[in-house]
């Protein structure tokens, strides 16, 4: 009895020493320099060929390294160099190869030609693809490179090589590789000189290979990329066209070195994953160490990263955020971030909570539990939240939602006044800040225009307000009343909801692909809504390849979009309800087909043209066409609202740069010291049950011990 009973006080005590009983992480890693974060969706593509959504450039930002960044701290999103001197200024040339002054006209700019130049000095990450024989020939290379190997650690030997203007070039080439179906190549097809002939090249030669077989992208020329020297190269663009500097800055034009794409093209590596889609190659601060989309992925600090340091100017209110502290010090701050995959938000909600990751967003389910709106609407954090020492960061995203009309319908479409003066009683009809109360927590701004904040053109107050569906009264925007979106729907020939000359009631259907929980609801309201003004709805719920067969076609009345941005510039949002971009027959993004002549025109002009008091008076007037013409019902701009725990350091909203990570700093001292404190096991039902057990134990031990003892004695 008295060992069992020391054996069970000994677990008792050890029970109370030691790790939180509940930590998933690896006692070894407590106190280390670690950021845990979770994912929901597994990447798809980690080749920067292919790579477009933003669940894997989460992964791809931090690993690859495009020419150029985005300051992390200015605002609005200011483009700096990241792997080159300098940001490149273009040089404008005419048909005849003639040099033009900066200020020549758009029509008689050729081409316009980008130079540029890296730093010296940058490495790629160790990886097998460089490591070289005794004679300088790849230490892994023949049909049998893959045999034995089922990840990269499987191959003893690495090595790195400086980075060089062939590795950019070659990466552009990769775009136009027919087996690569990079989502930009036709765009970039129409803007890089001879990026189109290439593709055609490739596409040739890849019928005559077998289908494993490696393309080497080497022997085949690209017009519009010239190599000036090992660092230095220039790129031709049709015509003119400015954003392409934000495209620099994306990873479709990160270095991908010719090695590791001859390495991962052996035969059986791709059978395996041994693939460049599963494990990238860069030069940036981090490198991918491990793999398991299912379960969890871990970046870890390249050993090679350059120095690079972190900035020391930003935005007013950044110095009294903190934002600046680490001004001038070496990047990154991680050593490593474990990315842990949760399909469901509660466990990962109740993990933050429990200090296991260190940020984490805010769904509808723990929305009252994290945060509280204040007397006067201001946003806050509850009690508990405050007490842990929580912050909550907000930022409206570069983001627009939309409900579009489809201008070649007969009922909603053309520019005729009936059916414009129909459009903008809808537009007027539908509460964007009630459905924002209601669906989004509160958590969005109601769109006055295409363009989202954070978008050059983009301006708040009365010279941005929608004219058309709202008035200023005291100082902000109010939404015109019902009566007067009725008052449009009799000038249209609709009173009370129907046709004038017909007597039929005014029925609108509205395609919508299920998908979310609270659809019904969602479309319930919207139902109501243009109930209001006597119109009836029918929602026609589809899946989402036959929605975007019938938009292809211009088969839809009412459709509901949205649309992030790709880099901050007004053209990457006007270009969706431009003349020649209309899905229907012409194949492009402008699903409502709507199509302005003079929309189009000033299109045309401020496209080409560099932010400036002229452009930004541009954009205005085509803001005024589009609330006139109201193509969409404006819908709203999403706030993003995200938590961090106090331990971790440097985190400001960025909707438009991707490379976060190695900016953020973790106290992990501070974080080991609560994670303990808000873990404690609580001992008291144990010792309850211990004491309940030898009550239980010792008198059937003493009982059985008498009987033993009788027995004896007869």
């Amino acid at each position: 009895m008295r060992k069992i009973c020391t054996s069970l006080l000994i677990a008792f005590l050890l029970a109370a020493c030691g790790q939180a009983w509940n930590d998933p992480y690896a006692s070894a890693d407590a106190g280390r320099n670690i950021l845990y974060t979770a994912f929901t969706e597994r990447p798809k593509h980690l080749d920067p060929a292919q790579s477009y959504t933003e669940d894997e450039i989460t992964f791809t930002a931090q690993i690859y390294e495009p020419p150029l960044q985005y300051h992390y701290l200015k605002r609005p999103y200011e483009l700096i160099p990241a792997t080159i001197e300098q940001v490149p200024v273009a040089r404008y040339f005419d048909a005849a190869g003639r040099e033009l002054p900066a200020d020549a006209p758009v029509e008689r700019i050729a081409e316009s030609v980008y130079e540029l130049k890296l730093k010296p000095g940058i490495r790629f990450q160790p990886h097998p693809a460089f490591a070289l024989d005794s004679r300088g020939r790849p230490l892994y290379e023949g049909k049998n490179a893959a045999t034995g190997r089922q990840t990269l650690a499987d191959f003893p030997a690495s090595a790195s090589r400086e980075l060089t203007a062939d590795d950019y070039i070659y990466q552009i080439k990769r775009l136009a590789h027919p087996r690569l179906h990079s989502p930009i190549f036709g765009m970039m097809a129409d803007k890089i000189v001879g990026l189109a002939e290439l593709g055609e090249a490739l596409g040739k030669a890849t019928k005559s290979l077998a289908k494993d077989a490696w393309l080497d992208l080497d022997a085949y020329p690209l017009r519009g990329v010239e190599k000036i020297d090992a660092h230095t190269w220039r790129v031709h663009i049709k015509g003119k066209y400015p954003q392409f500097l934000y495209w620099l800055a994306m990873p479709f034009f990160a270095p991908v070195p010719r090695e590791v794409d001859r390495f991962f093209s052996q035969p059986g590596m791709a059978d395996k994953n041994l693939t460049l889609d599963w494990w990238p190659v860069g030069s940036g601060p981090y490198m991918l160490s491990e793999n398991d989309p299912n379960r969890r992925m871990v970046l870890s600090r390249n050993p090679n990263f350059h120095g690079e340091t972190y900035p020391c100017s930003g935005e007013p209110g950044d110095r009294a955020a903190g934002l600046l502290e680490d001004c001038g010090k070496a990047l990154p701050f991680l050593d490593r971030a474990i990315f842990t995959r949760e399909k469901e938000a509660i466990p990962y909600w109740n993990k933050f909570l429990q200090g296991y990751y260190d940020a984490s967003g805010i769904s509808s389910d723990s929305f009252d539990q994290a945060v509280r709106f204040n007397v006067g609407g201001d946003v806050g954090l509850t009690d508990e939240m405050q007490e842990k020492g929580i912050r909550l960061l907000t930022s409206v995203k570069a983001t627009t939602s939309y409900m579009g009309f489809n201008l070649l319908d007969p009922l909603v479409g053309g520019l005729n006044l009936r059916s414009t003066k129909l459009r903008q009683a809808i537009s007027m009809a539908i509460d964007q800040e009630e459905y924002i109360s209601i669906f989004q927590n509160g958590r969005g701004i109601a769109a006055q225009s295409p363009l989202a904040p954070g978008i050059f053109g983009y301006e708040a107050g009365e010279e941005g307000m929608n004219h058309t569906v709202y008035d200023w009264v005291d100082g902000a925007p109010k939404r015109k009343s019902l009566e007067v979106a009725k008052k449009l729907l009799v000038e249209a020939g609709y009173p009370n909801g129907r046709d004038e000359k017909t007597g039929e009631p005014l029925v609108l259907s509205l395609d919508s692909v299920a998908g979310r929980a609270d659809d019904k609801s969602r479309l319930d309201w919207l139902t109501h809504q243009l109930a209001k003004i006597d119109i009836q709805l029918v929602v026609r719920p589809t899946d989402f390849n036959r929605f975007q067969d019938k938009l292809r076609k211009g088969a839809v009345q009412l459709y509901n979009l949205g649309w992030n941005a790709d880099y901050p510039d007004p053209e990457n949002f006007f270009f969706l309800l431009e003349g020649k971009e209309s899905k229907a027959g012409q194949g492009g993004e402008n699903a409502s087909n709507y199509a302005n002549p003079e929309f189009d025109r000033l299109f045309m002009r401020m496209k080409h043209m560099e932010n400036s008091p002229e452009r930004l008076a541009i954009v205005r007037q085509m803001n005024r066409i589009l609330q006139h013409d109201a193509p969409w019902v404006f819908g709203l701009h999403p706030k993003s609202y995200t938590l961090g725990h106090r331990w971790l350091k440097n985190r400001k909203p960025n909707d438009v740069g991707n490379n976060i990570l190695k900016y953020q700093r973790i106290d992990a001292v501070d974080r080991e010291n609560a994670r303990k404190s808000w873990n404690t096991p609580v001992l008291w039902p144990l010792g309850v049950a211990f004491l309940v057990l030898l009550a239980t134990v010792i008198p059937a031990l003493l009982a059985y011990r008498r009987r033993e003892r009788r027995g004896a004695l007869r």
